[in-house]
């Protein structure tokens, strides 16, 4: 249905018979509709297929409304039924008796669409009159063009245009793809920074974007990066801005280096003391942050802004017993917290992941019973329930999501291990078997990678294993692959950057602190720089490019150690650790959620800088 930037077809057709009350979802639920409304024409089912035969013939018609020197014969109770202006029109600010009616202020073609949609409750949409036509509608107060044409412009968003289109709704009442864009650009700014559309945003508009926690960007030179591509668009006039602009800026979140090579250097900051004294000071907030550990405050100099992801540590065995405990990591804070509800009840070695704006948990172990149960925790209600149960019990589960299924790998059920694969279609609520893999595999783990589904090492029953293979879901087919350099069980494996990252895990004998990556192109293994800490049965996920593994077990005992790997320094660097110690633990990514507020930690919650003491602590240490 879209182009790669997010544009719809050129044209969108829809019928409100079948409006979904809960609000309109998608641009291709009413092309649907248009479907059912033809279907019905052929059927002599459609209501709106009569009137529009009555509206061709002119039979029964009752008014006569002239546009633009063009008439339109119609009957008064379709058009009021499209639109209260109708009603009114014929019912309040006319008689009884009059027939011909002159409306001013809309153009004809447009009128033409209108009554389309009251006679076949279609209507033309397209890119050349999505936003005439919307604001016709808004002001002639036709709802339903007005919905579709709100959610016609929402599927078009990208980054491009996301900033014209917000400012379009200040022409009229649609409050919700207002929010929807807004959020959009908050959302993608990292790629609405360097459009030149950015460049159309008036000072105080882009000042309110950059001062909001909810801007969501990886790394904060971004922010000041933005801050001069717009301020070249008119260098003489919007340079004045800088000392305003610059205050937005989270410089202490930069480094050092950046501030020198980059910030130092501009010459409007060369030019303006004020500039120079937020410099200076952020500059001082850095080192004293290195010196005392801290990574971040609530205070706007060091005040971490949103993350696109939310990381969650969930499940797992903690001193005696198994755990139900749900961890989340906010990485910009380098914080964990606990945000969620418990699950339903304590899992230990089970899969975890995030679909559709639910987490699932799956099988595990809780010291007595091996499950085979799927447990679903809504976003929305914040609850938990019970949905469709695995074909078998699996404890040692590999997870993974691709096409939109959940994937459940080997395992072990209490007696054996498994080679049987199964899938989760949650529109179904459905469980379906695929092909078995070549091996037994519990304690393996498994990644989405380039539509194929890896999974790396684990325990047969017997000893770990260094094999690996992959599936196909085209075929139903496994295929083995070059095995790892070393055998892995408990290993953590995740997809990163065109390859499988193996980590960690037990070889038979010890536990691993090695890594190394496969590239699917060459059918090899590359060794990685090792880990700090060795770990097996351990989570591990991507979050804003960065390799992050927590928990597991250390050889002697349970951790709370995290570390992450920056693919871009080559380096393993420790991460805040967990508040709690365990193996067997699951970790899974919350994605696409504009409103990270409920998952992220509370940013006043953060240590607050005191400006005047820590600066005359900082003045000492210097």
């Amino acid at each position: 249905m879209t182009q790669s930037c997010g544009t719809p077809p050129s044209s969108l057709a829809a019928c409100h018979l079948c409006r979904d009350p809960a609000g309109l979802q998608s641009v291709t639920k009413w092309s649907k509709f248009k479907m059912n409304c033809v279907e019905g024409r052929l059927t002599s089912k459609c209501v709106e297929c009569v009137y529009d035969e009555l509206r061709q013939t002119r039979g029964l018609s009752d008014a006569l409304i002239i546009v633009d020197h063009v008439e339109f014969h119609v009957h008064k109770i379709i058009m009021c039924n499209c639109s209260p202006y109708f009603g009114a029109l014929f019912l309040r600010w006319s008689t009884p008796d009059q027939k011909v009616y002159a409306i001013q202020g809309l153009a004809a073609h447009l009128m033409q669409l209108f009554i389309d949609f009251a006679y076949t409750g279609c209507v033309l949409v397209t890119e050349d009159n999505v936003k005439d036509l919307l604001i016709a509608a808004d002001k002639f107060n036709v709802i339903g063009i007005v919905e579709i044409c709100c959610a016609f412009l929402t599927e078009q968003l990208c980054p491009e245009n996301c900033i014209g289109i917000w400012q379009f709704t200040r022409n009229c009442h649609t409050p919700q793809l207002q929010s929807n864009a807004y959020n959009y650009i908050l959302y993608h700014f990292e790629e609405v920074a360097t459009s030149d559309e950015l460049r159309q945003l008036s000072m105080q508009d882009l000042s309110d974007m950059l001062d909001r926690d909810d801007l969501i960007v990886k790394k904060e030179n971004i922010v000041y990066e933005a801050i001069l591509h717009w301020i070249a668009q008119e260098p003489w006039e919007r340079g004045r801005n800088m000392p305003v602009l610059l205050a937005k800026v989270r410089l202490a979140l930069t480094s050092q280096e950046y501030i020198t090579i980059n910030v130092l250097t501009n010459q409007l900051v060369q030019n303006s003391r004020e500039c120079q004294e937020m410099v200076s000071f952020a500059s001082r907030v850095i080192s004293h942050m290195a010196r005392n550990s801290v990574s971040a405050y609530c205070n706007l100099v060091a005040r971490p802004r949103l993350p696109s992801a939310i990381l969650l540590a969930i499940g797992g065995w903690s001193g005696p017993s198994a755990t139900e405990c749900i961890e989340v990591y906010d990485v910009h804070a380098n914080c964990w917290d606990y945000l969620f509800d418990n699950m339903d009840q304590p899992r230990a070695y089970c899969g975890a992941t995030f679909l559709n704006d639910a987490i699932y948990c799956l099988g595990g172990f809780d010291g007595t019973e091996h499950y085979n149960t799927v447990s679903r925790f809504d976003l929305k209600t914040r609850t938990w329930q019970e949905v469709a149960p695995m074909h078998s019990r699996r404890c040692y589960v590999s997870v993974t999501v691709l096409n939109g299924c959940i994937f459940a790998l080997g395992g072990y059920d209490g007696h054996v291990r498994l080679r049987t694969a199964e899938y989760y279609t949650p529109e179904t609520n459905q469980w379906t078997l695929i092909t078995s893999m070549h091996e037994q595999r519990s304690d393996a783990s498994c990644t989405t990678l380039n539509d194929k589904i890896y999974i790396c090492g684990g325990f047969n029953g017997n000893e770990p294993l260094q094999t690996a293979e992959y599936y196909s879901p085209e075929t139903n087919e496994w295929t083995v692959m070059a095995p790892m350099s070393s055998r892995r069980s408990g290993v953590g494996v995740i997809g990163f950057a065109d390859h499988v990252y193996a980590v960690g895990g037990y070889d038979g004998e010890v536990r691993l602190t090695s890594a190394e990556a496969y590239n699917p192109q060459t059918n090899n293994w590359i060794v990685l720089p090792p880990m700090q800490c060795p770990r097996s049965n351990f989570g591990i996920e991507v979050v804003e490019d960065c390799l992050i593994v927590a928990g597991g077990y250390n050889g002697v005992s349970t951790t709370s150690h995290v570390e992450y790997y920056d693919l871009t320094t080559g380096l393993w660097s420790p991460a805040s650790d967990m508040r709690i110690s365990r193996s067997g633990l699951t970790c899974c990514v919350m994605t696409g959620l504009y409103n990270m507020t409920q998952c992220a930690i509370i940013r006043n919650d953060l240590p607050l800088l005191f400006l005047e003491e820590d600066m005359a602590e900082m003045d000492d240490d210097i």
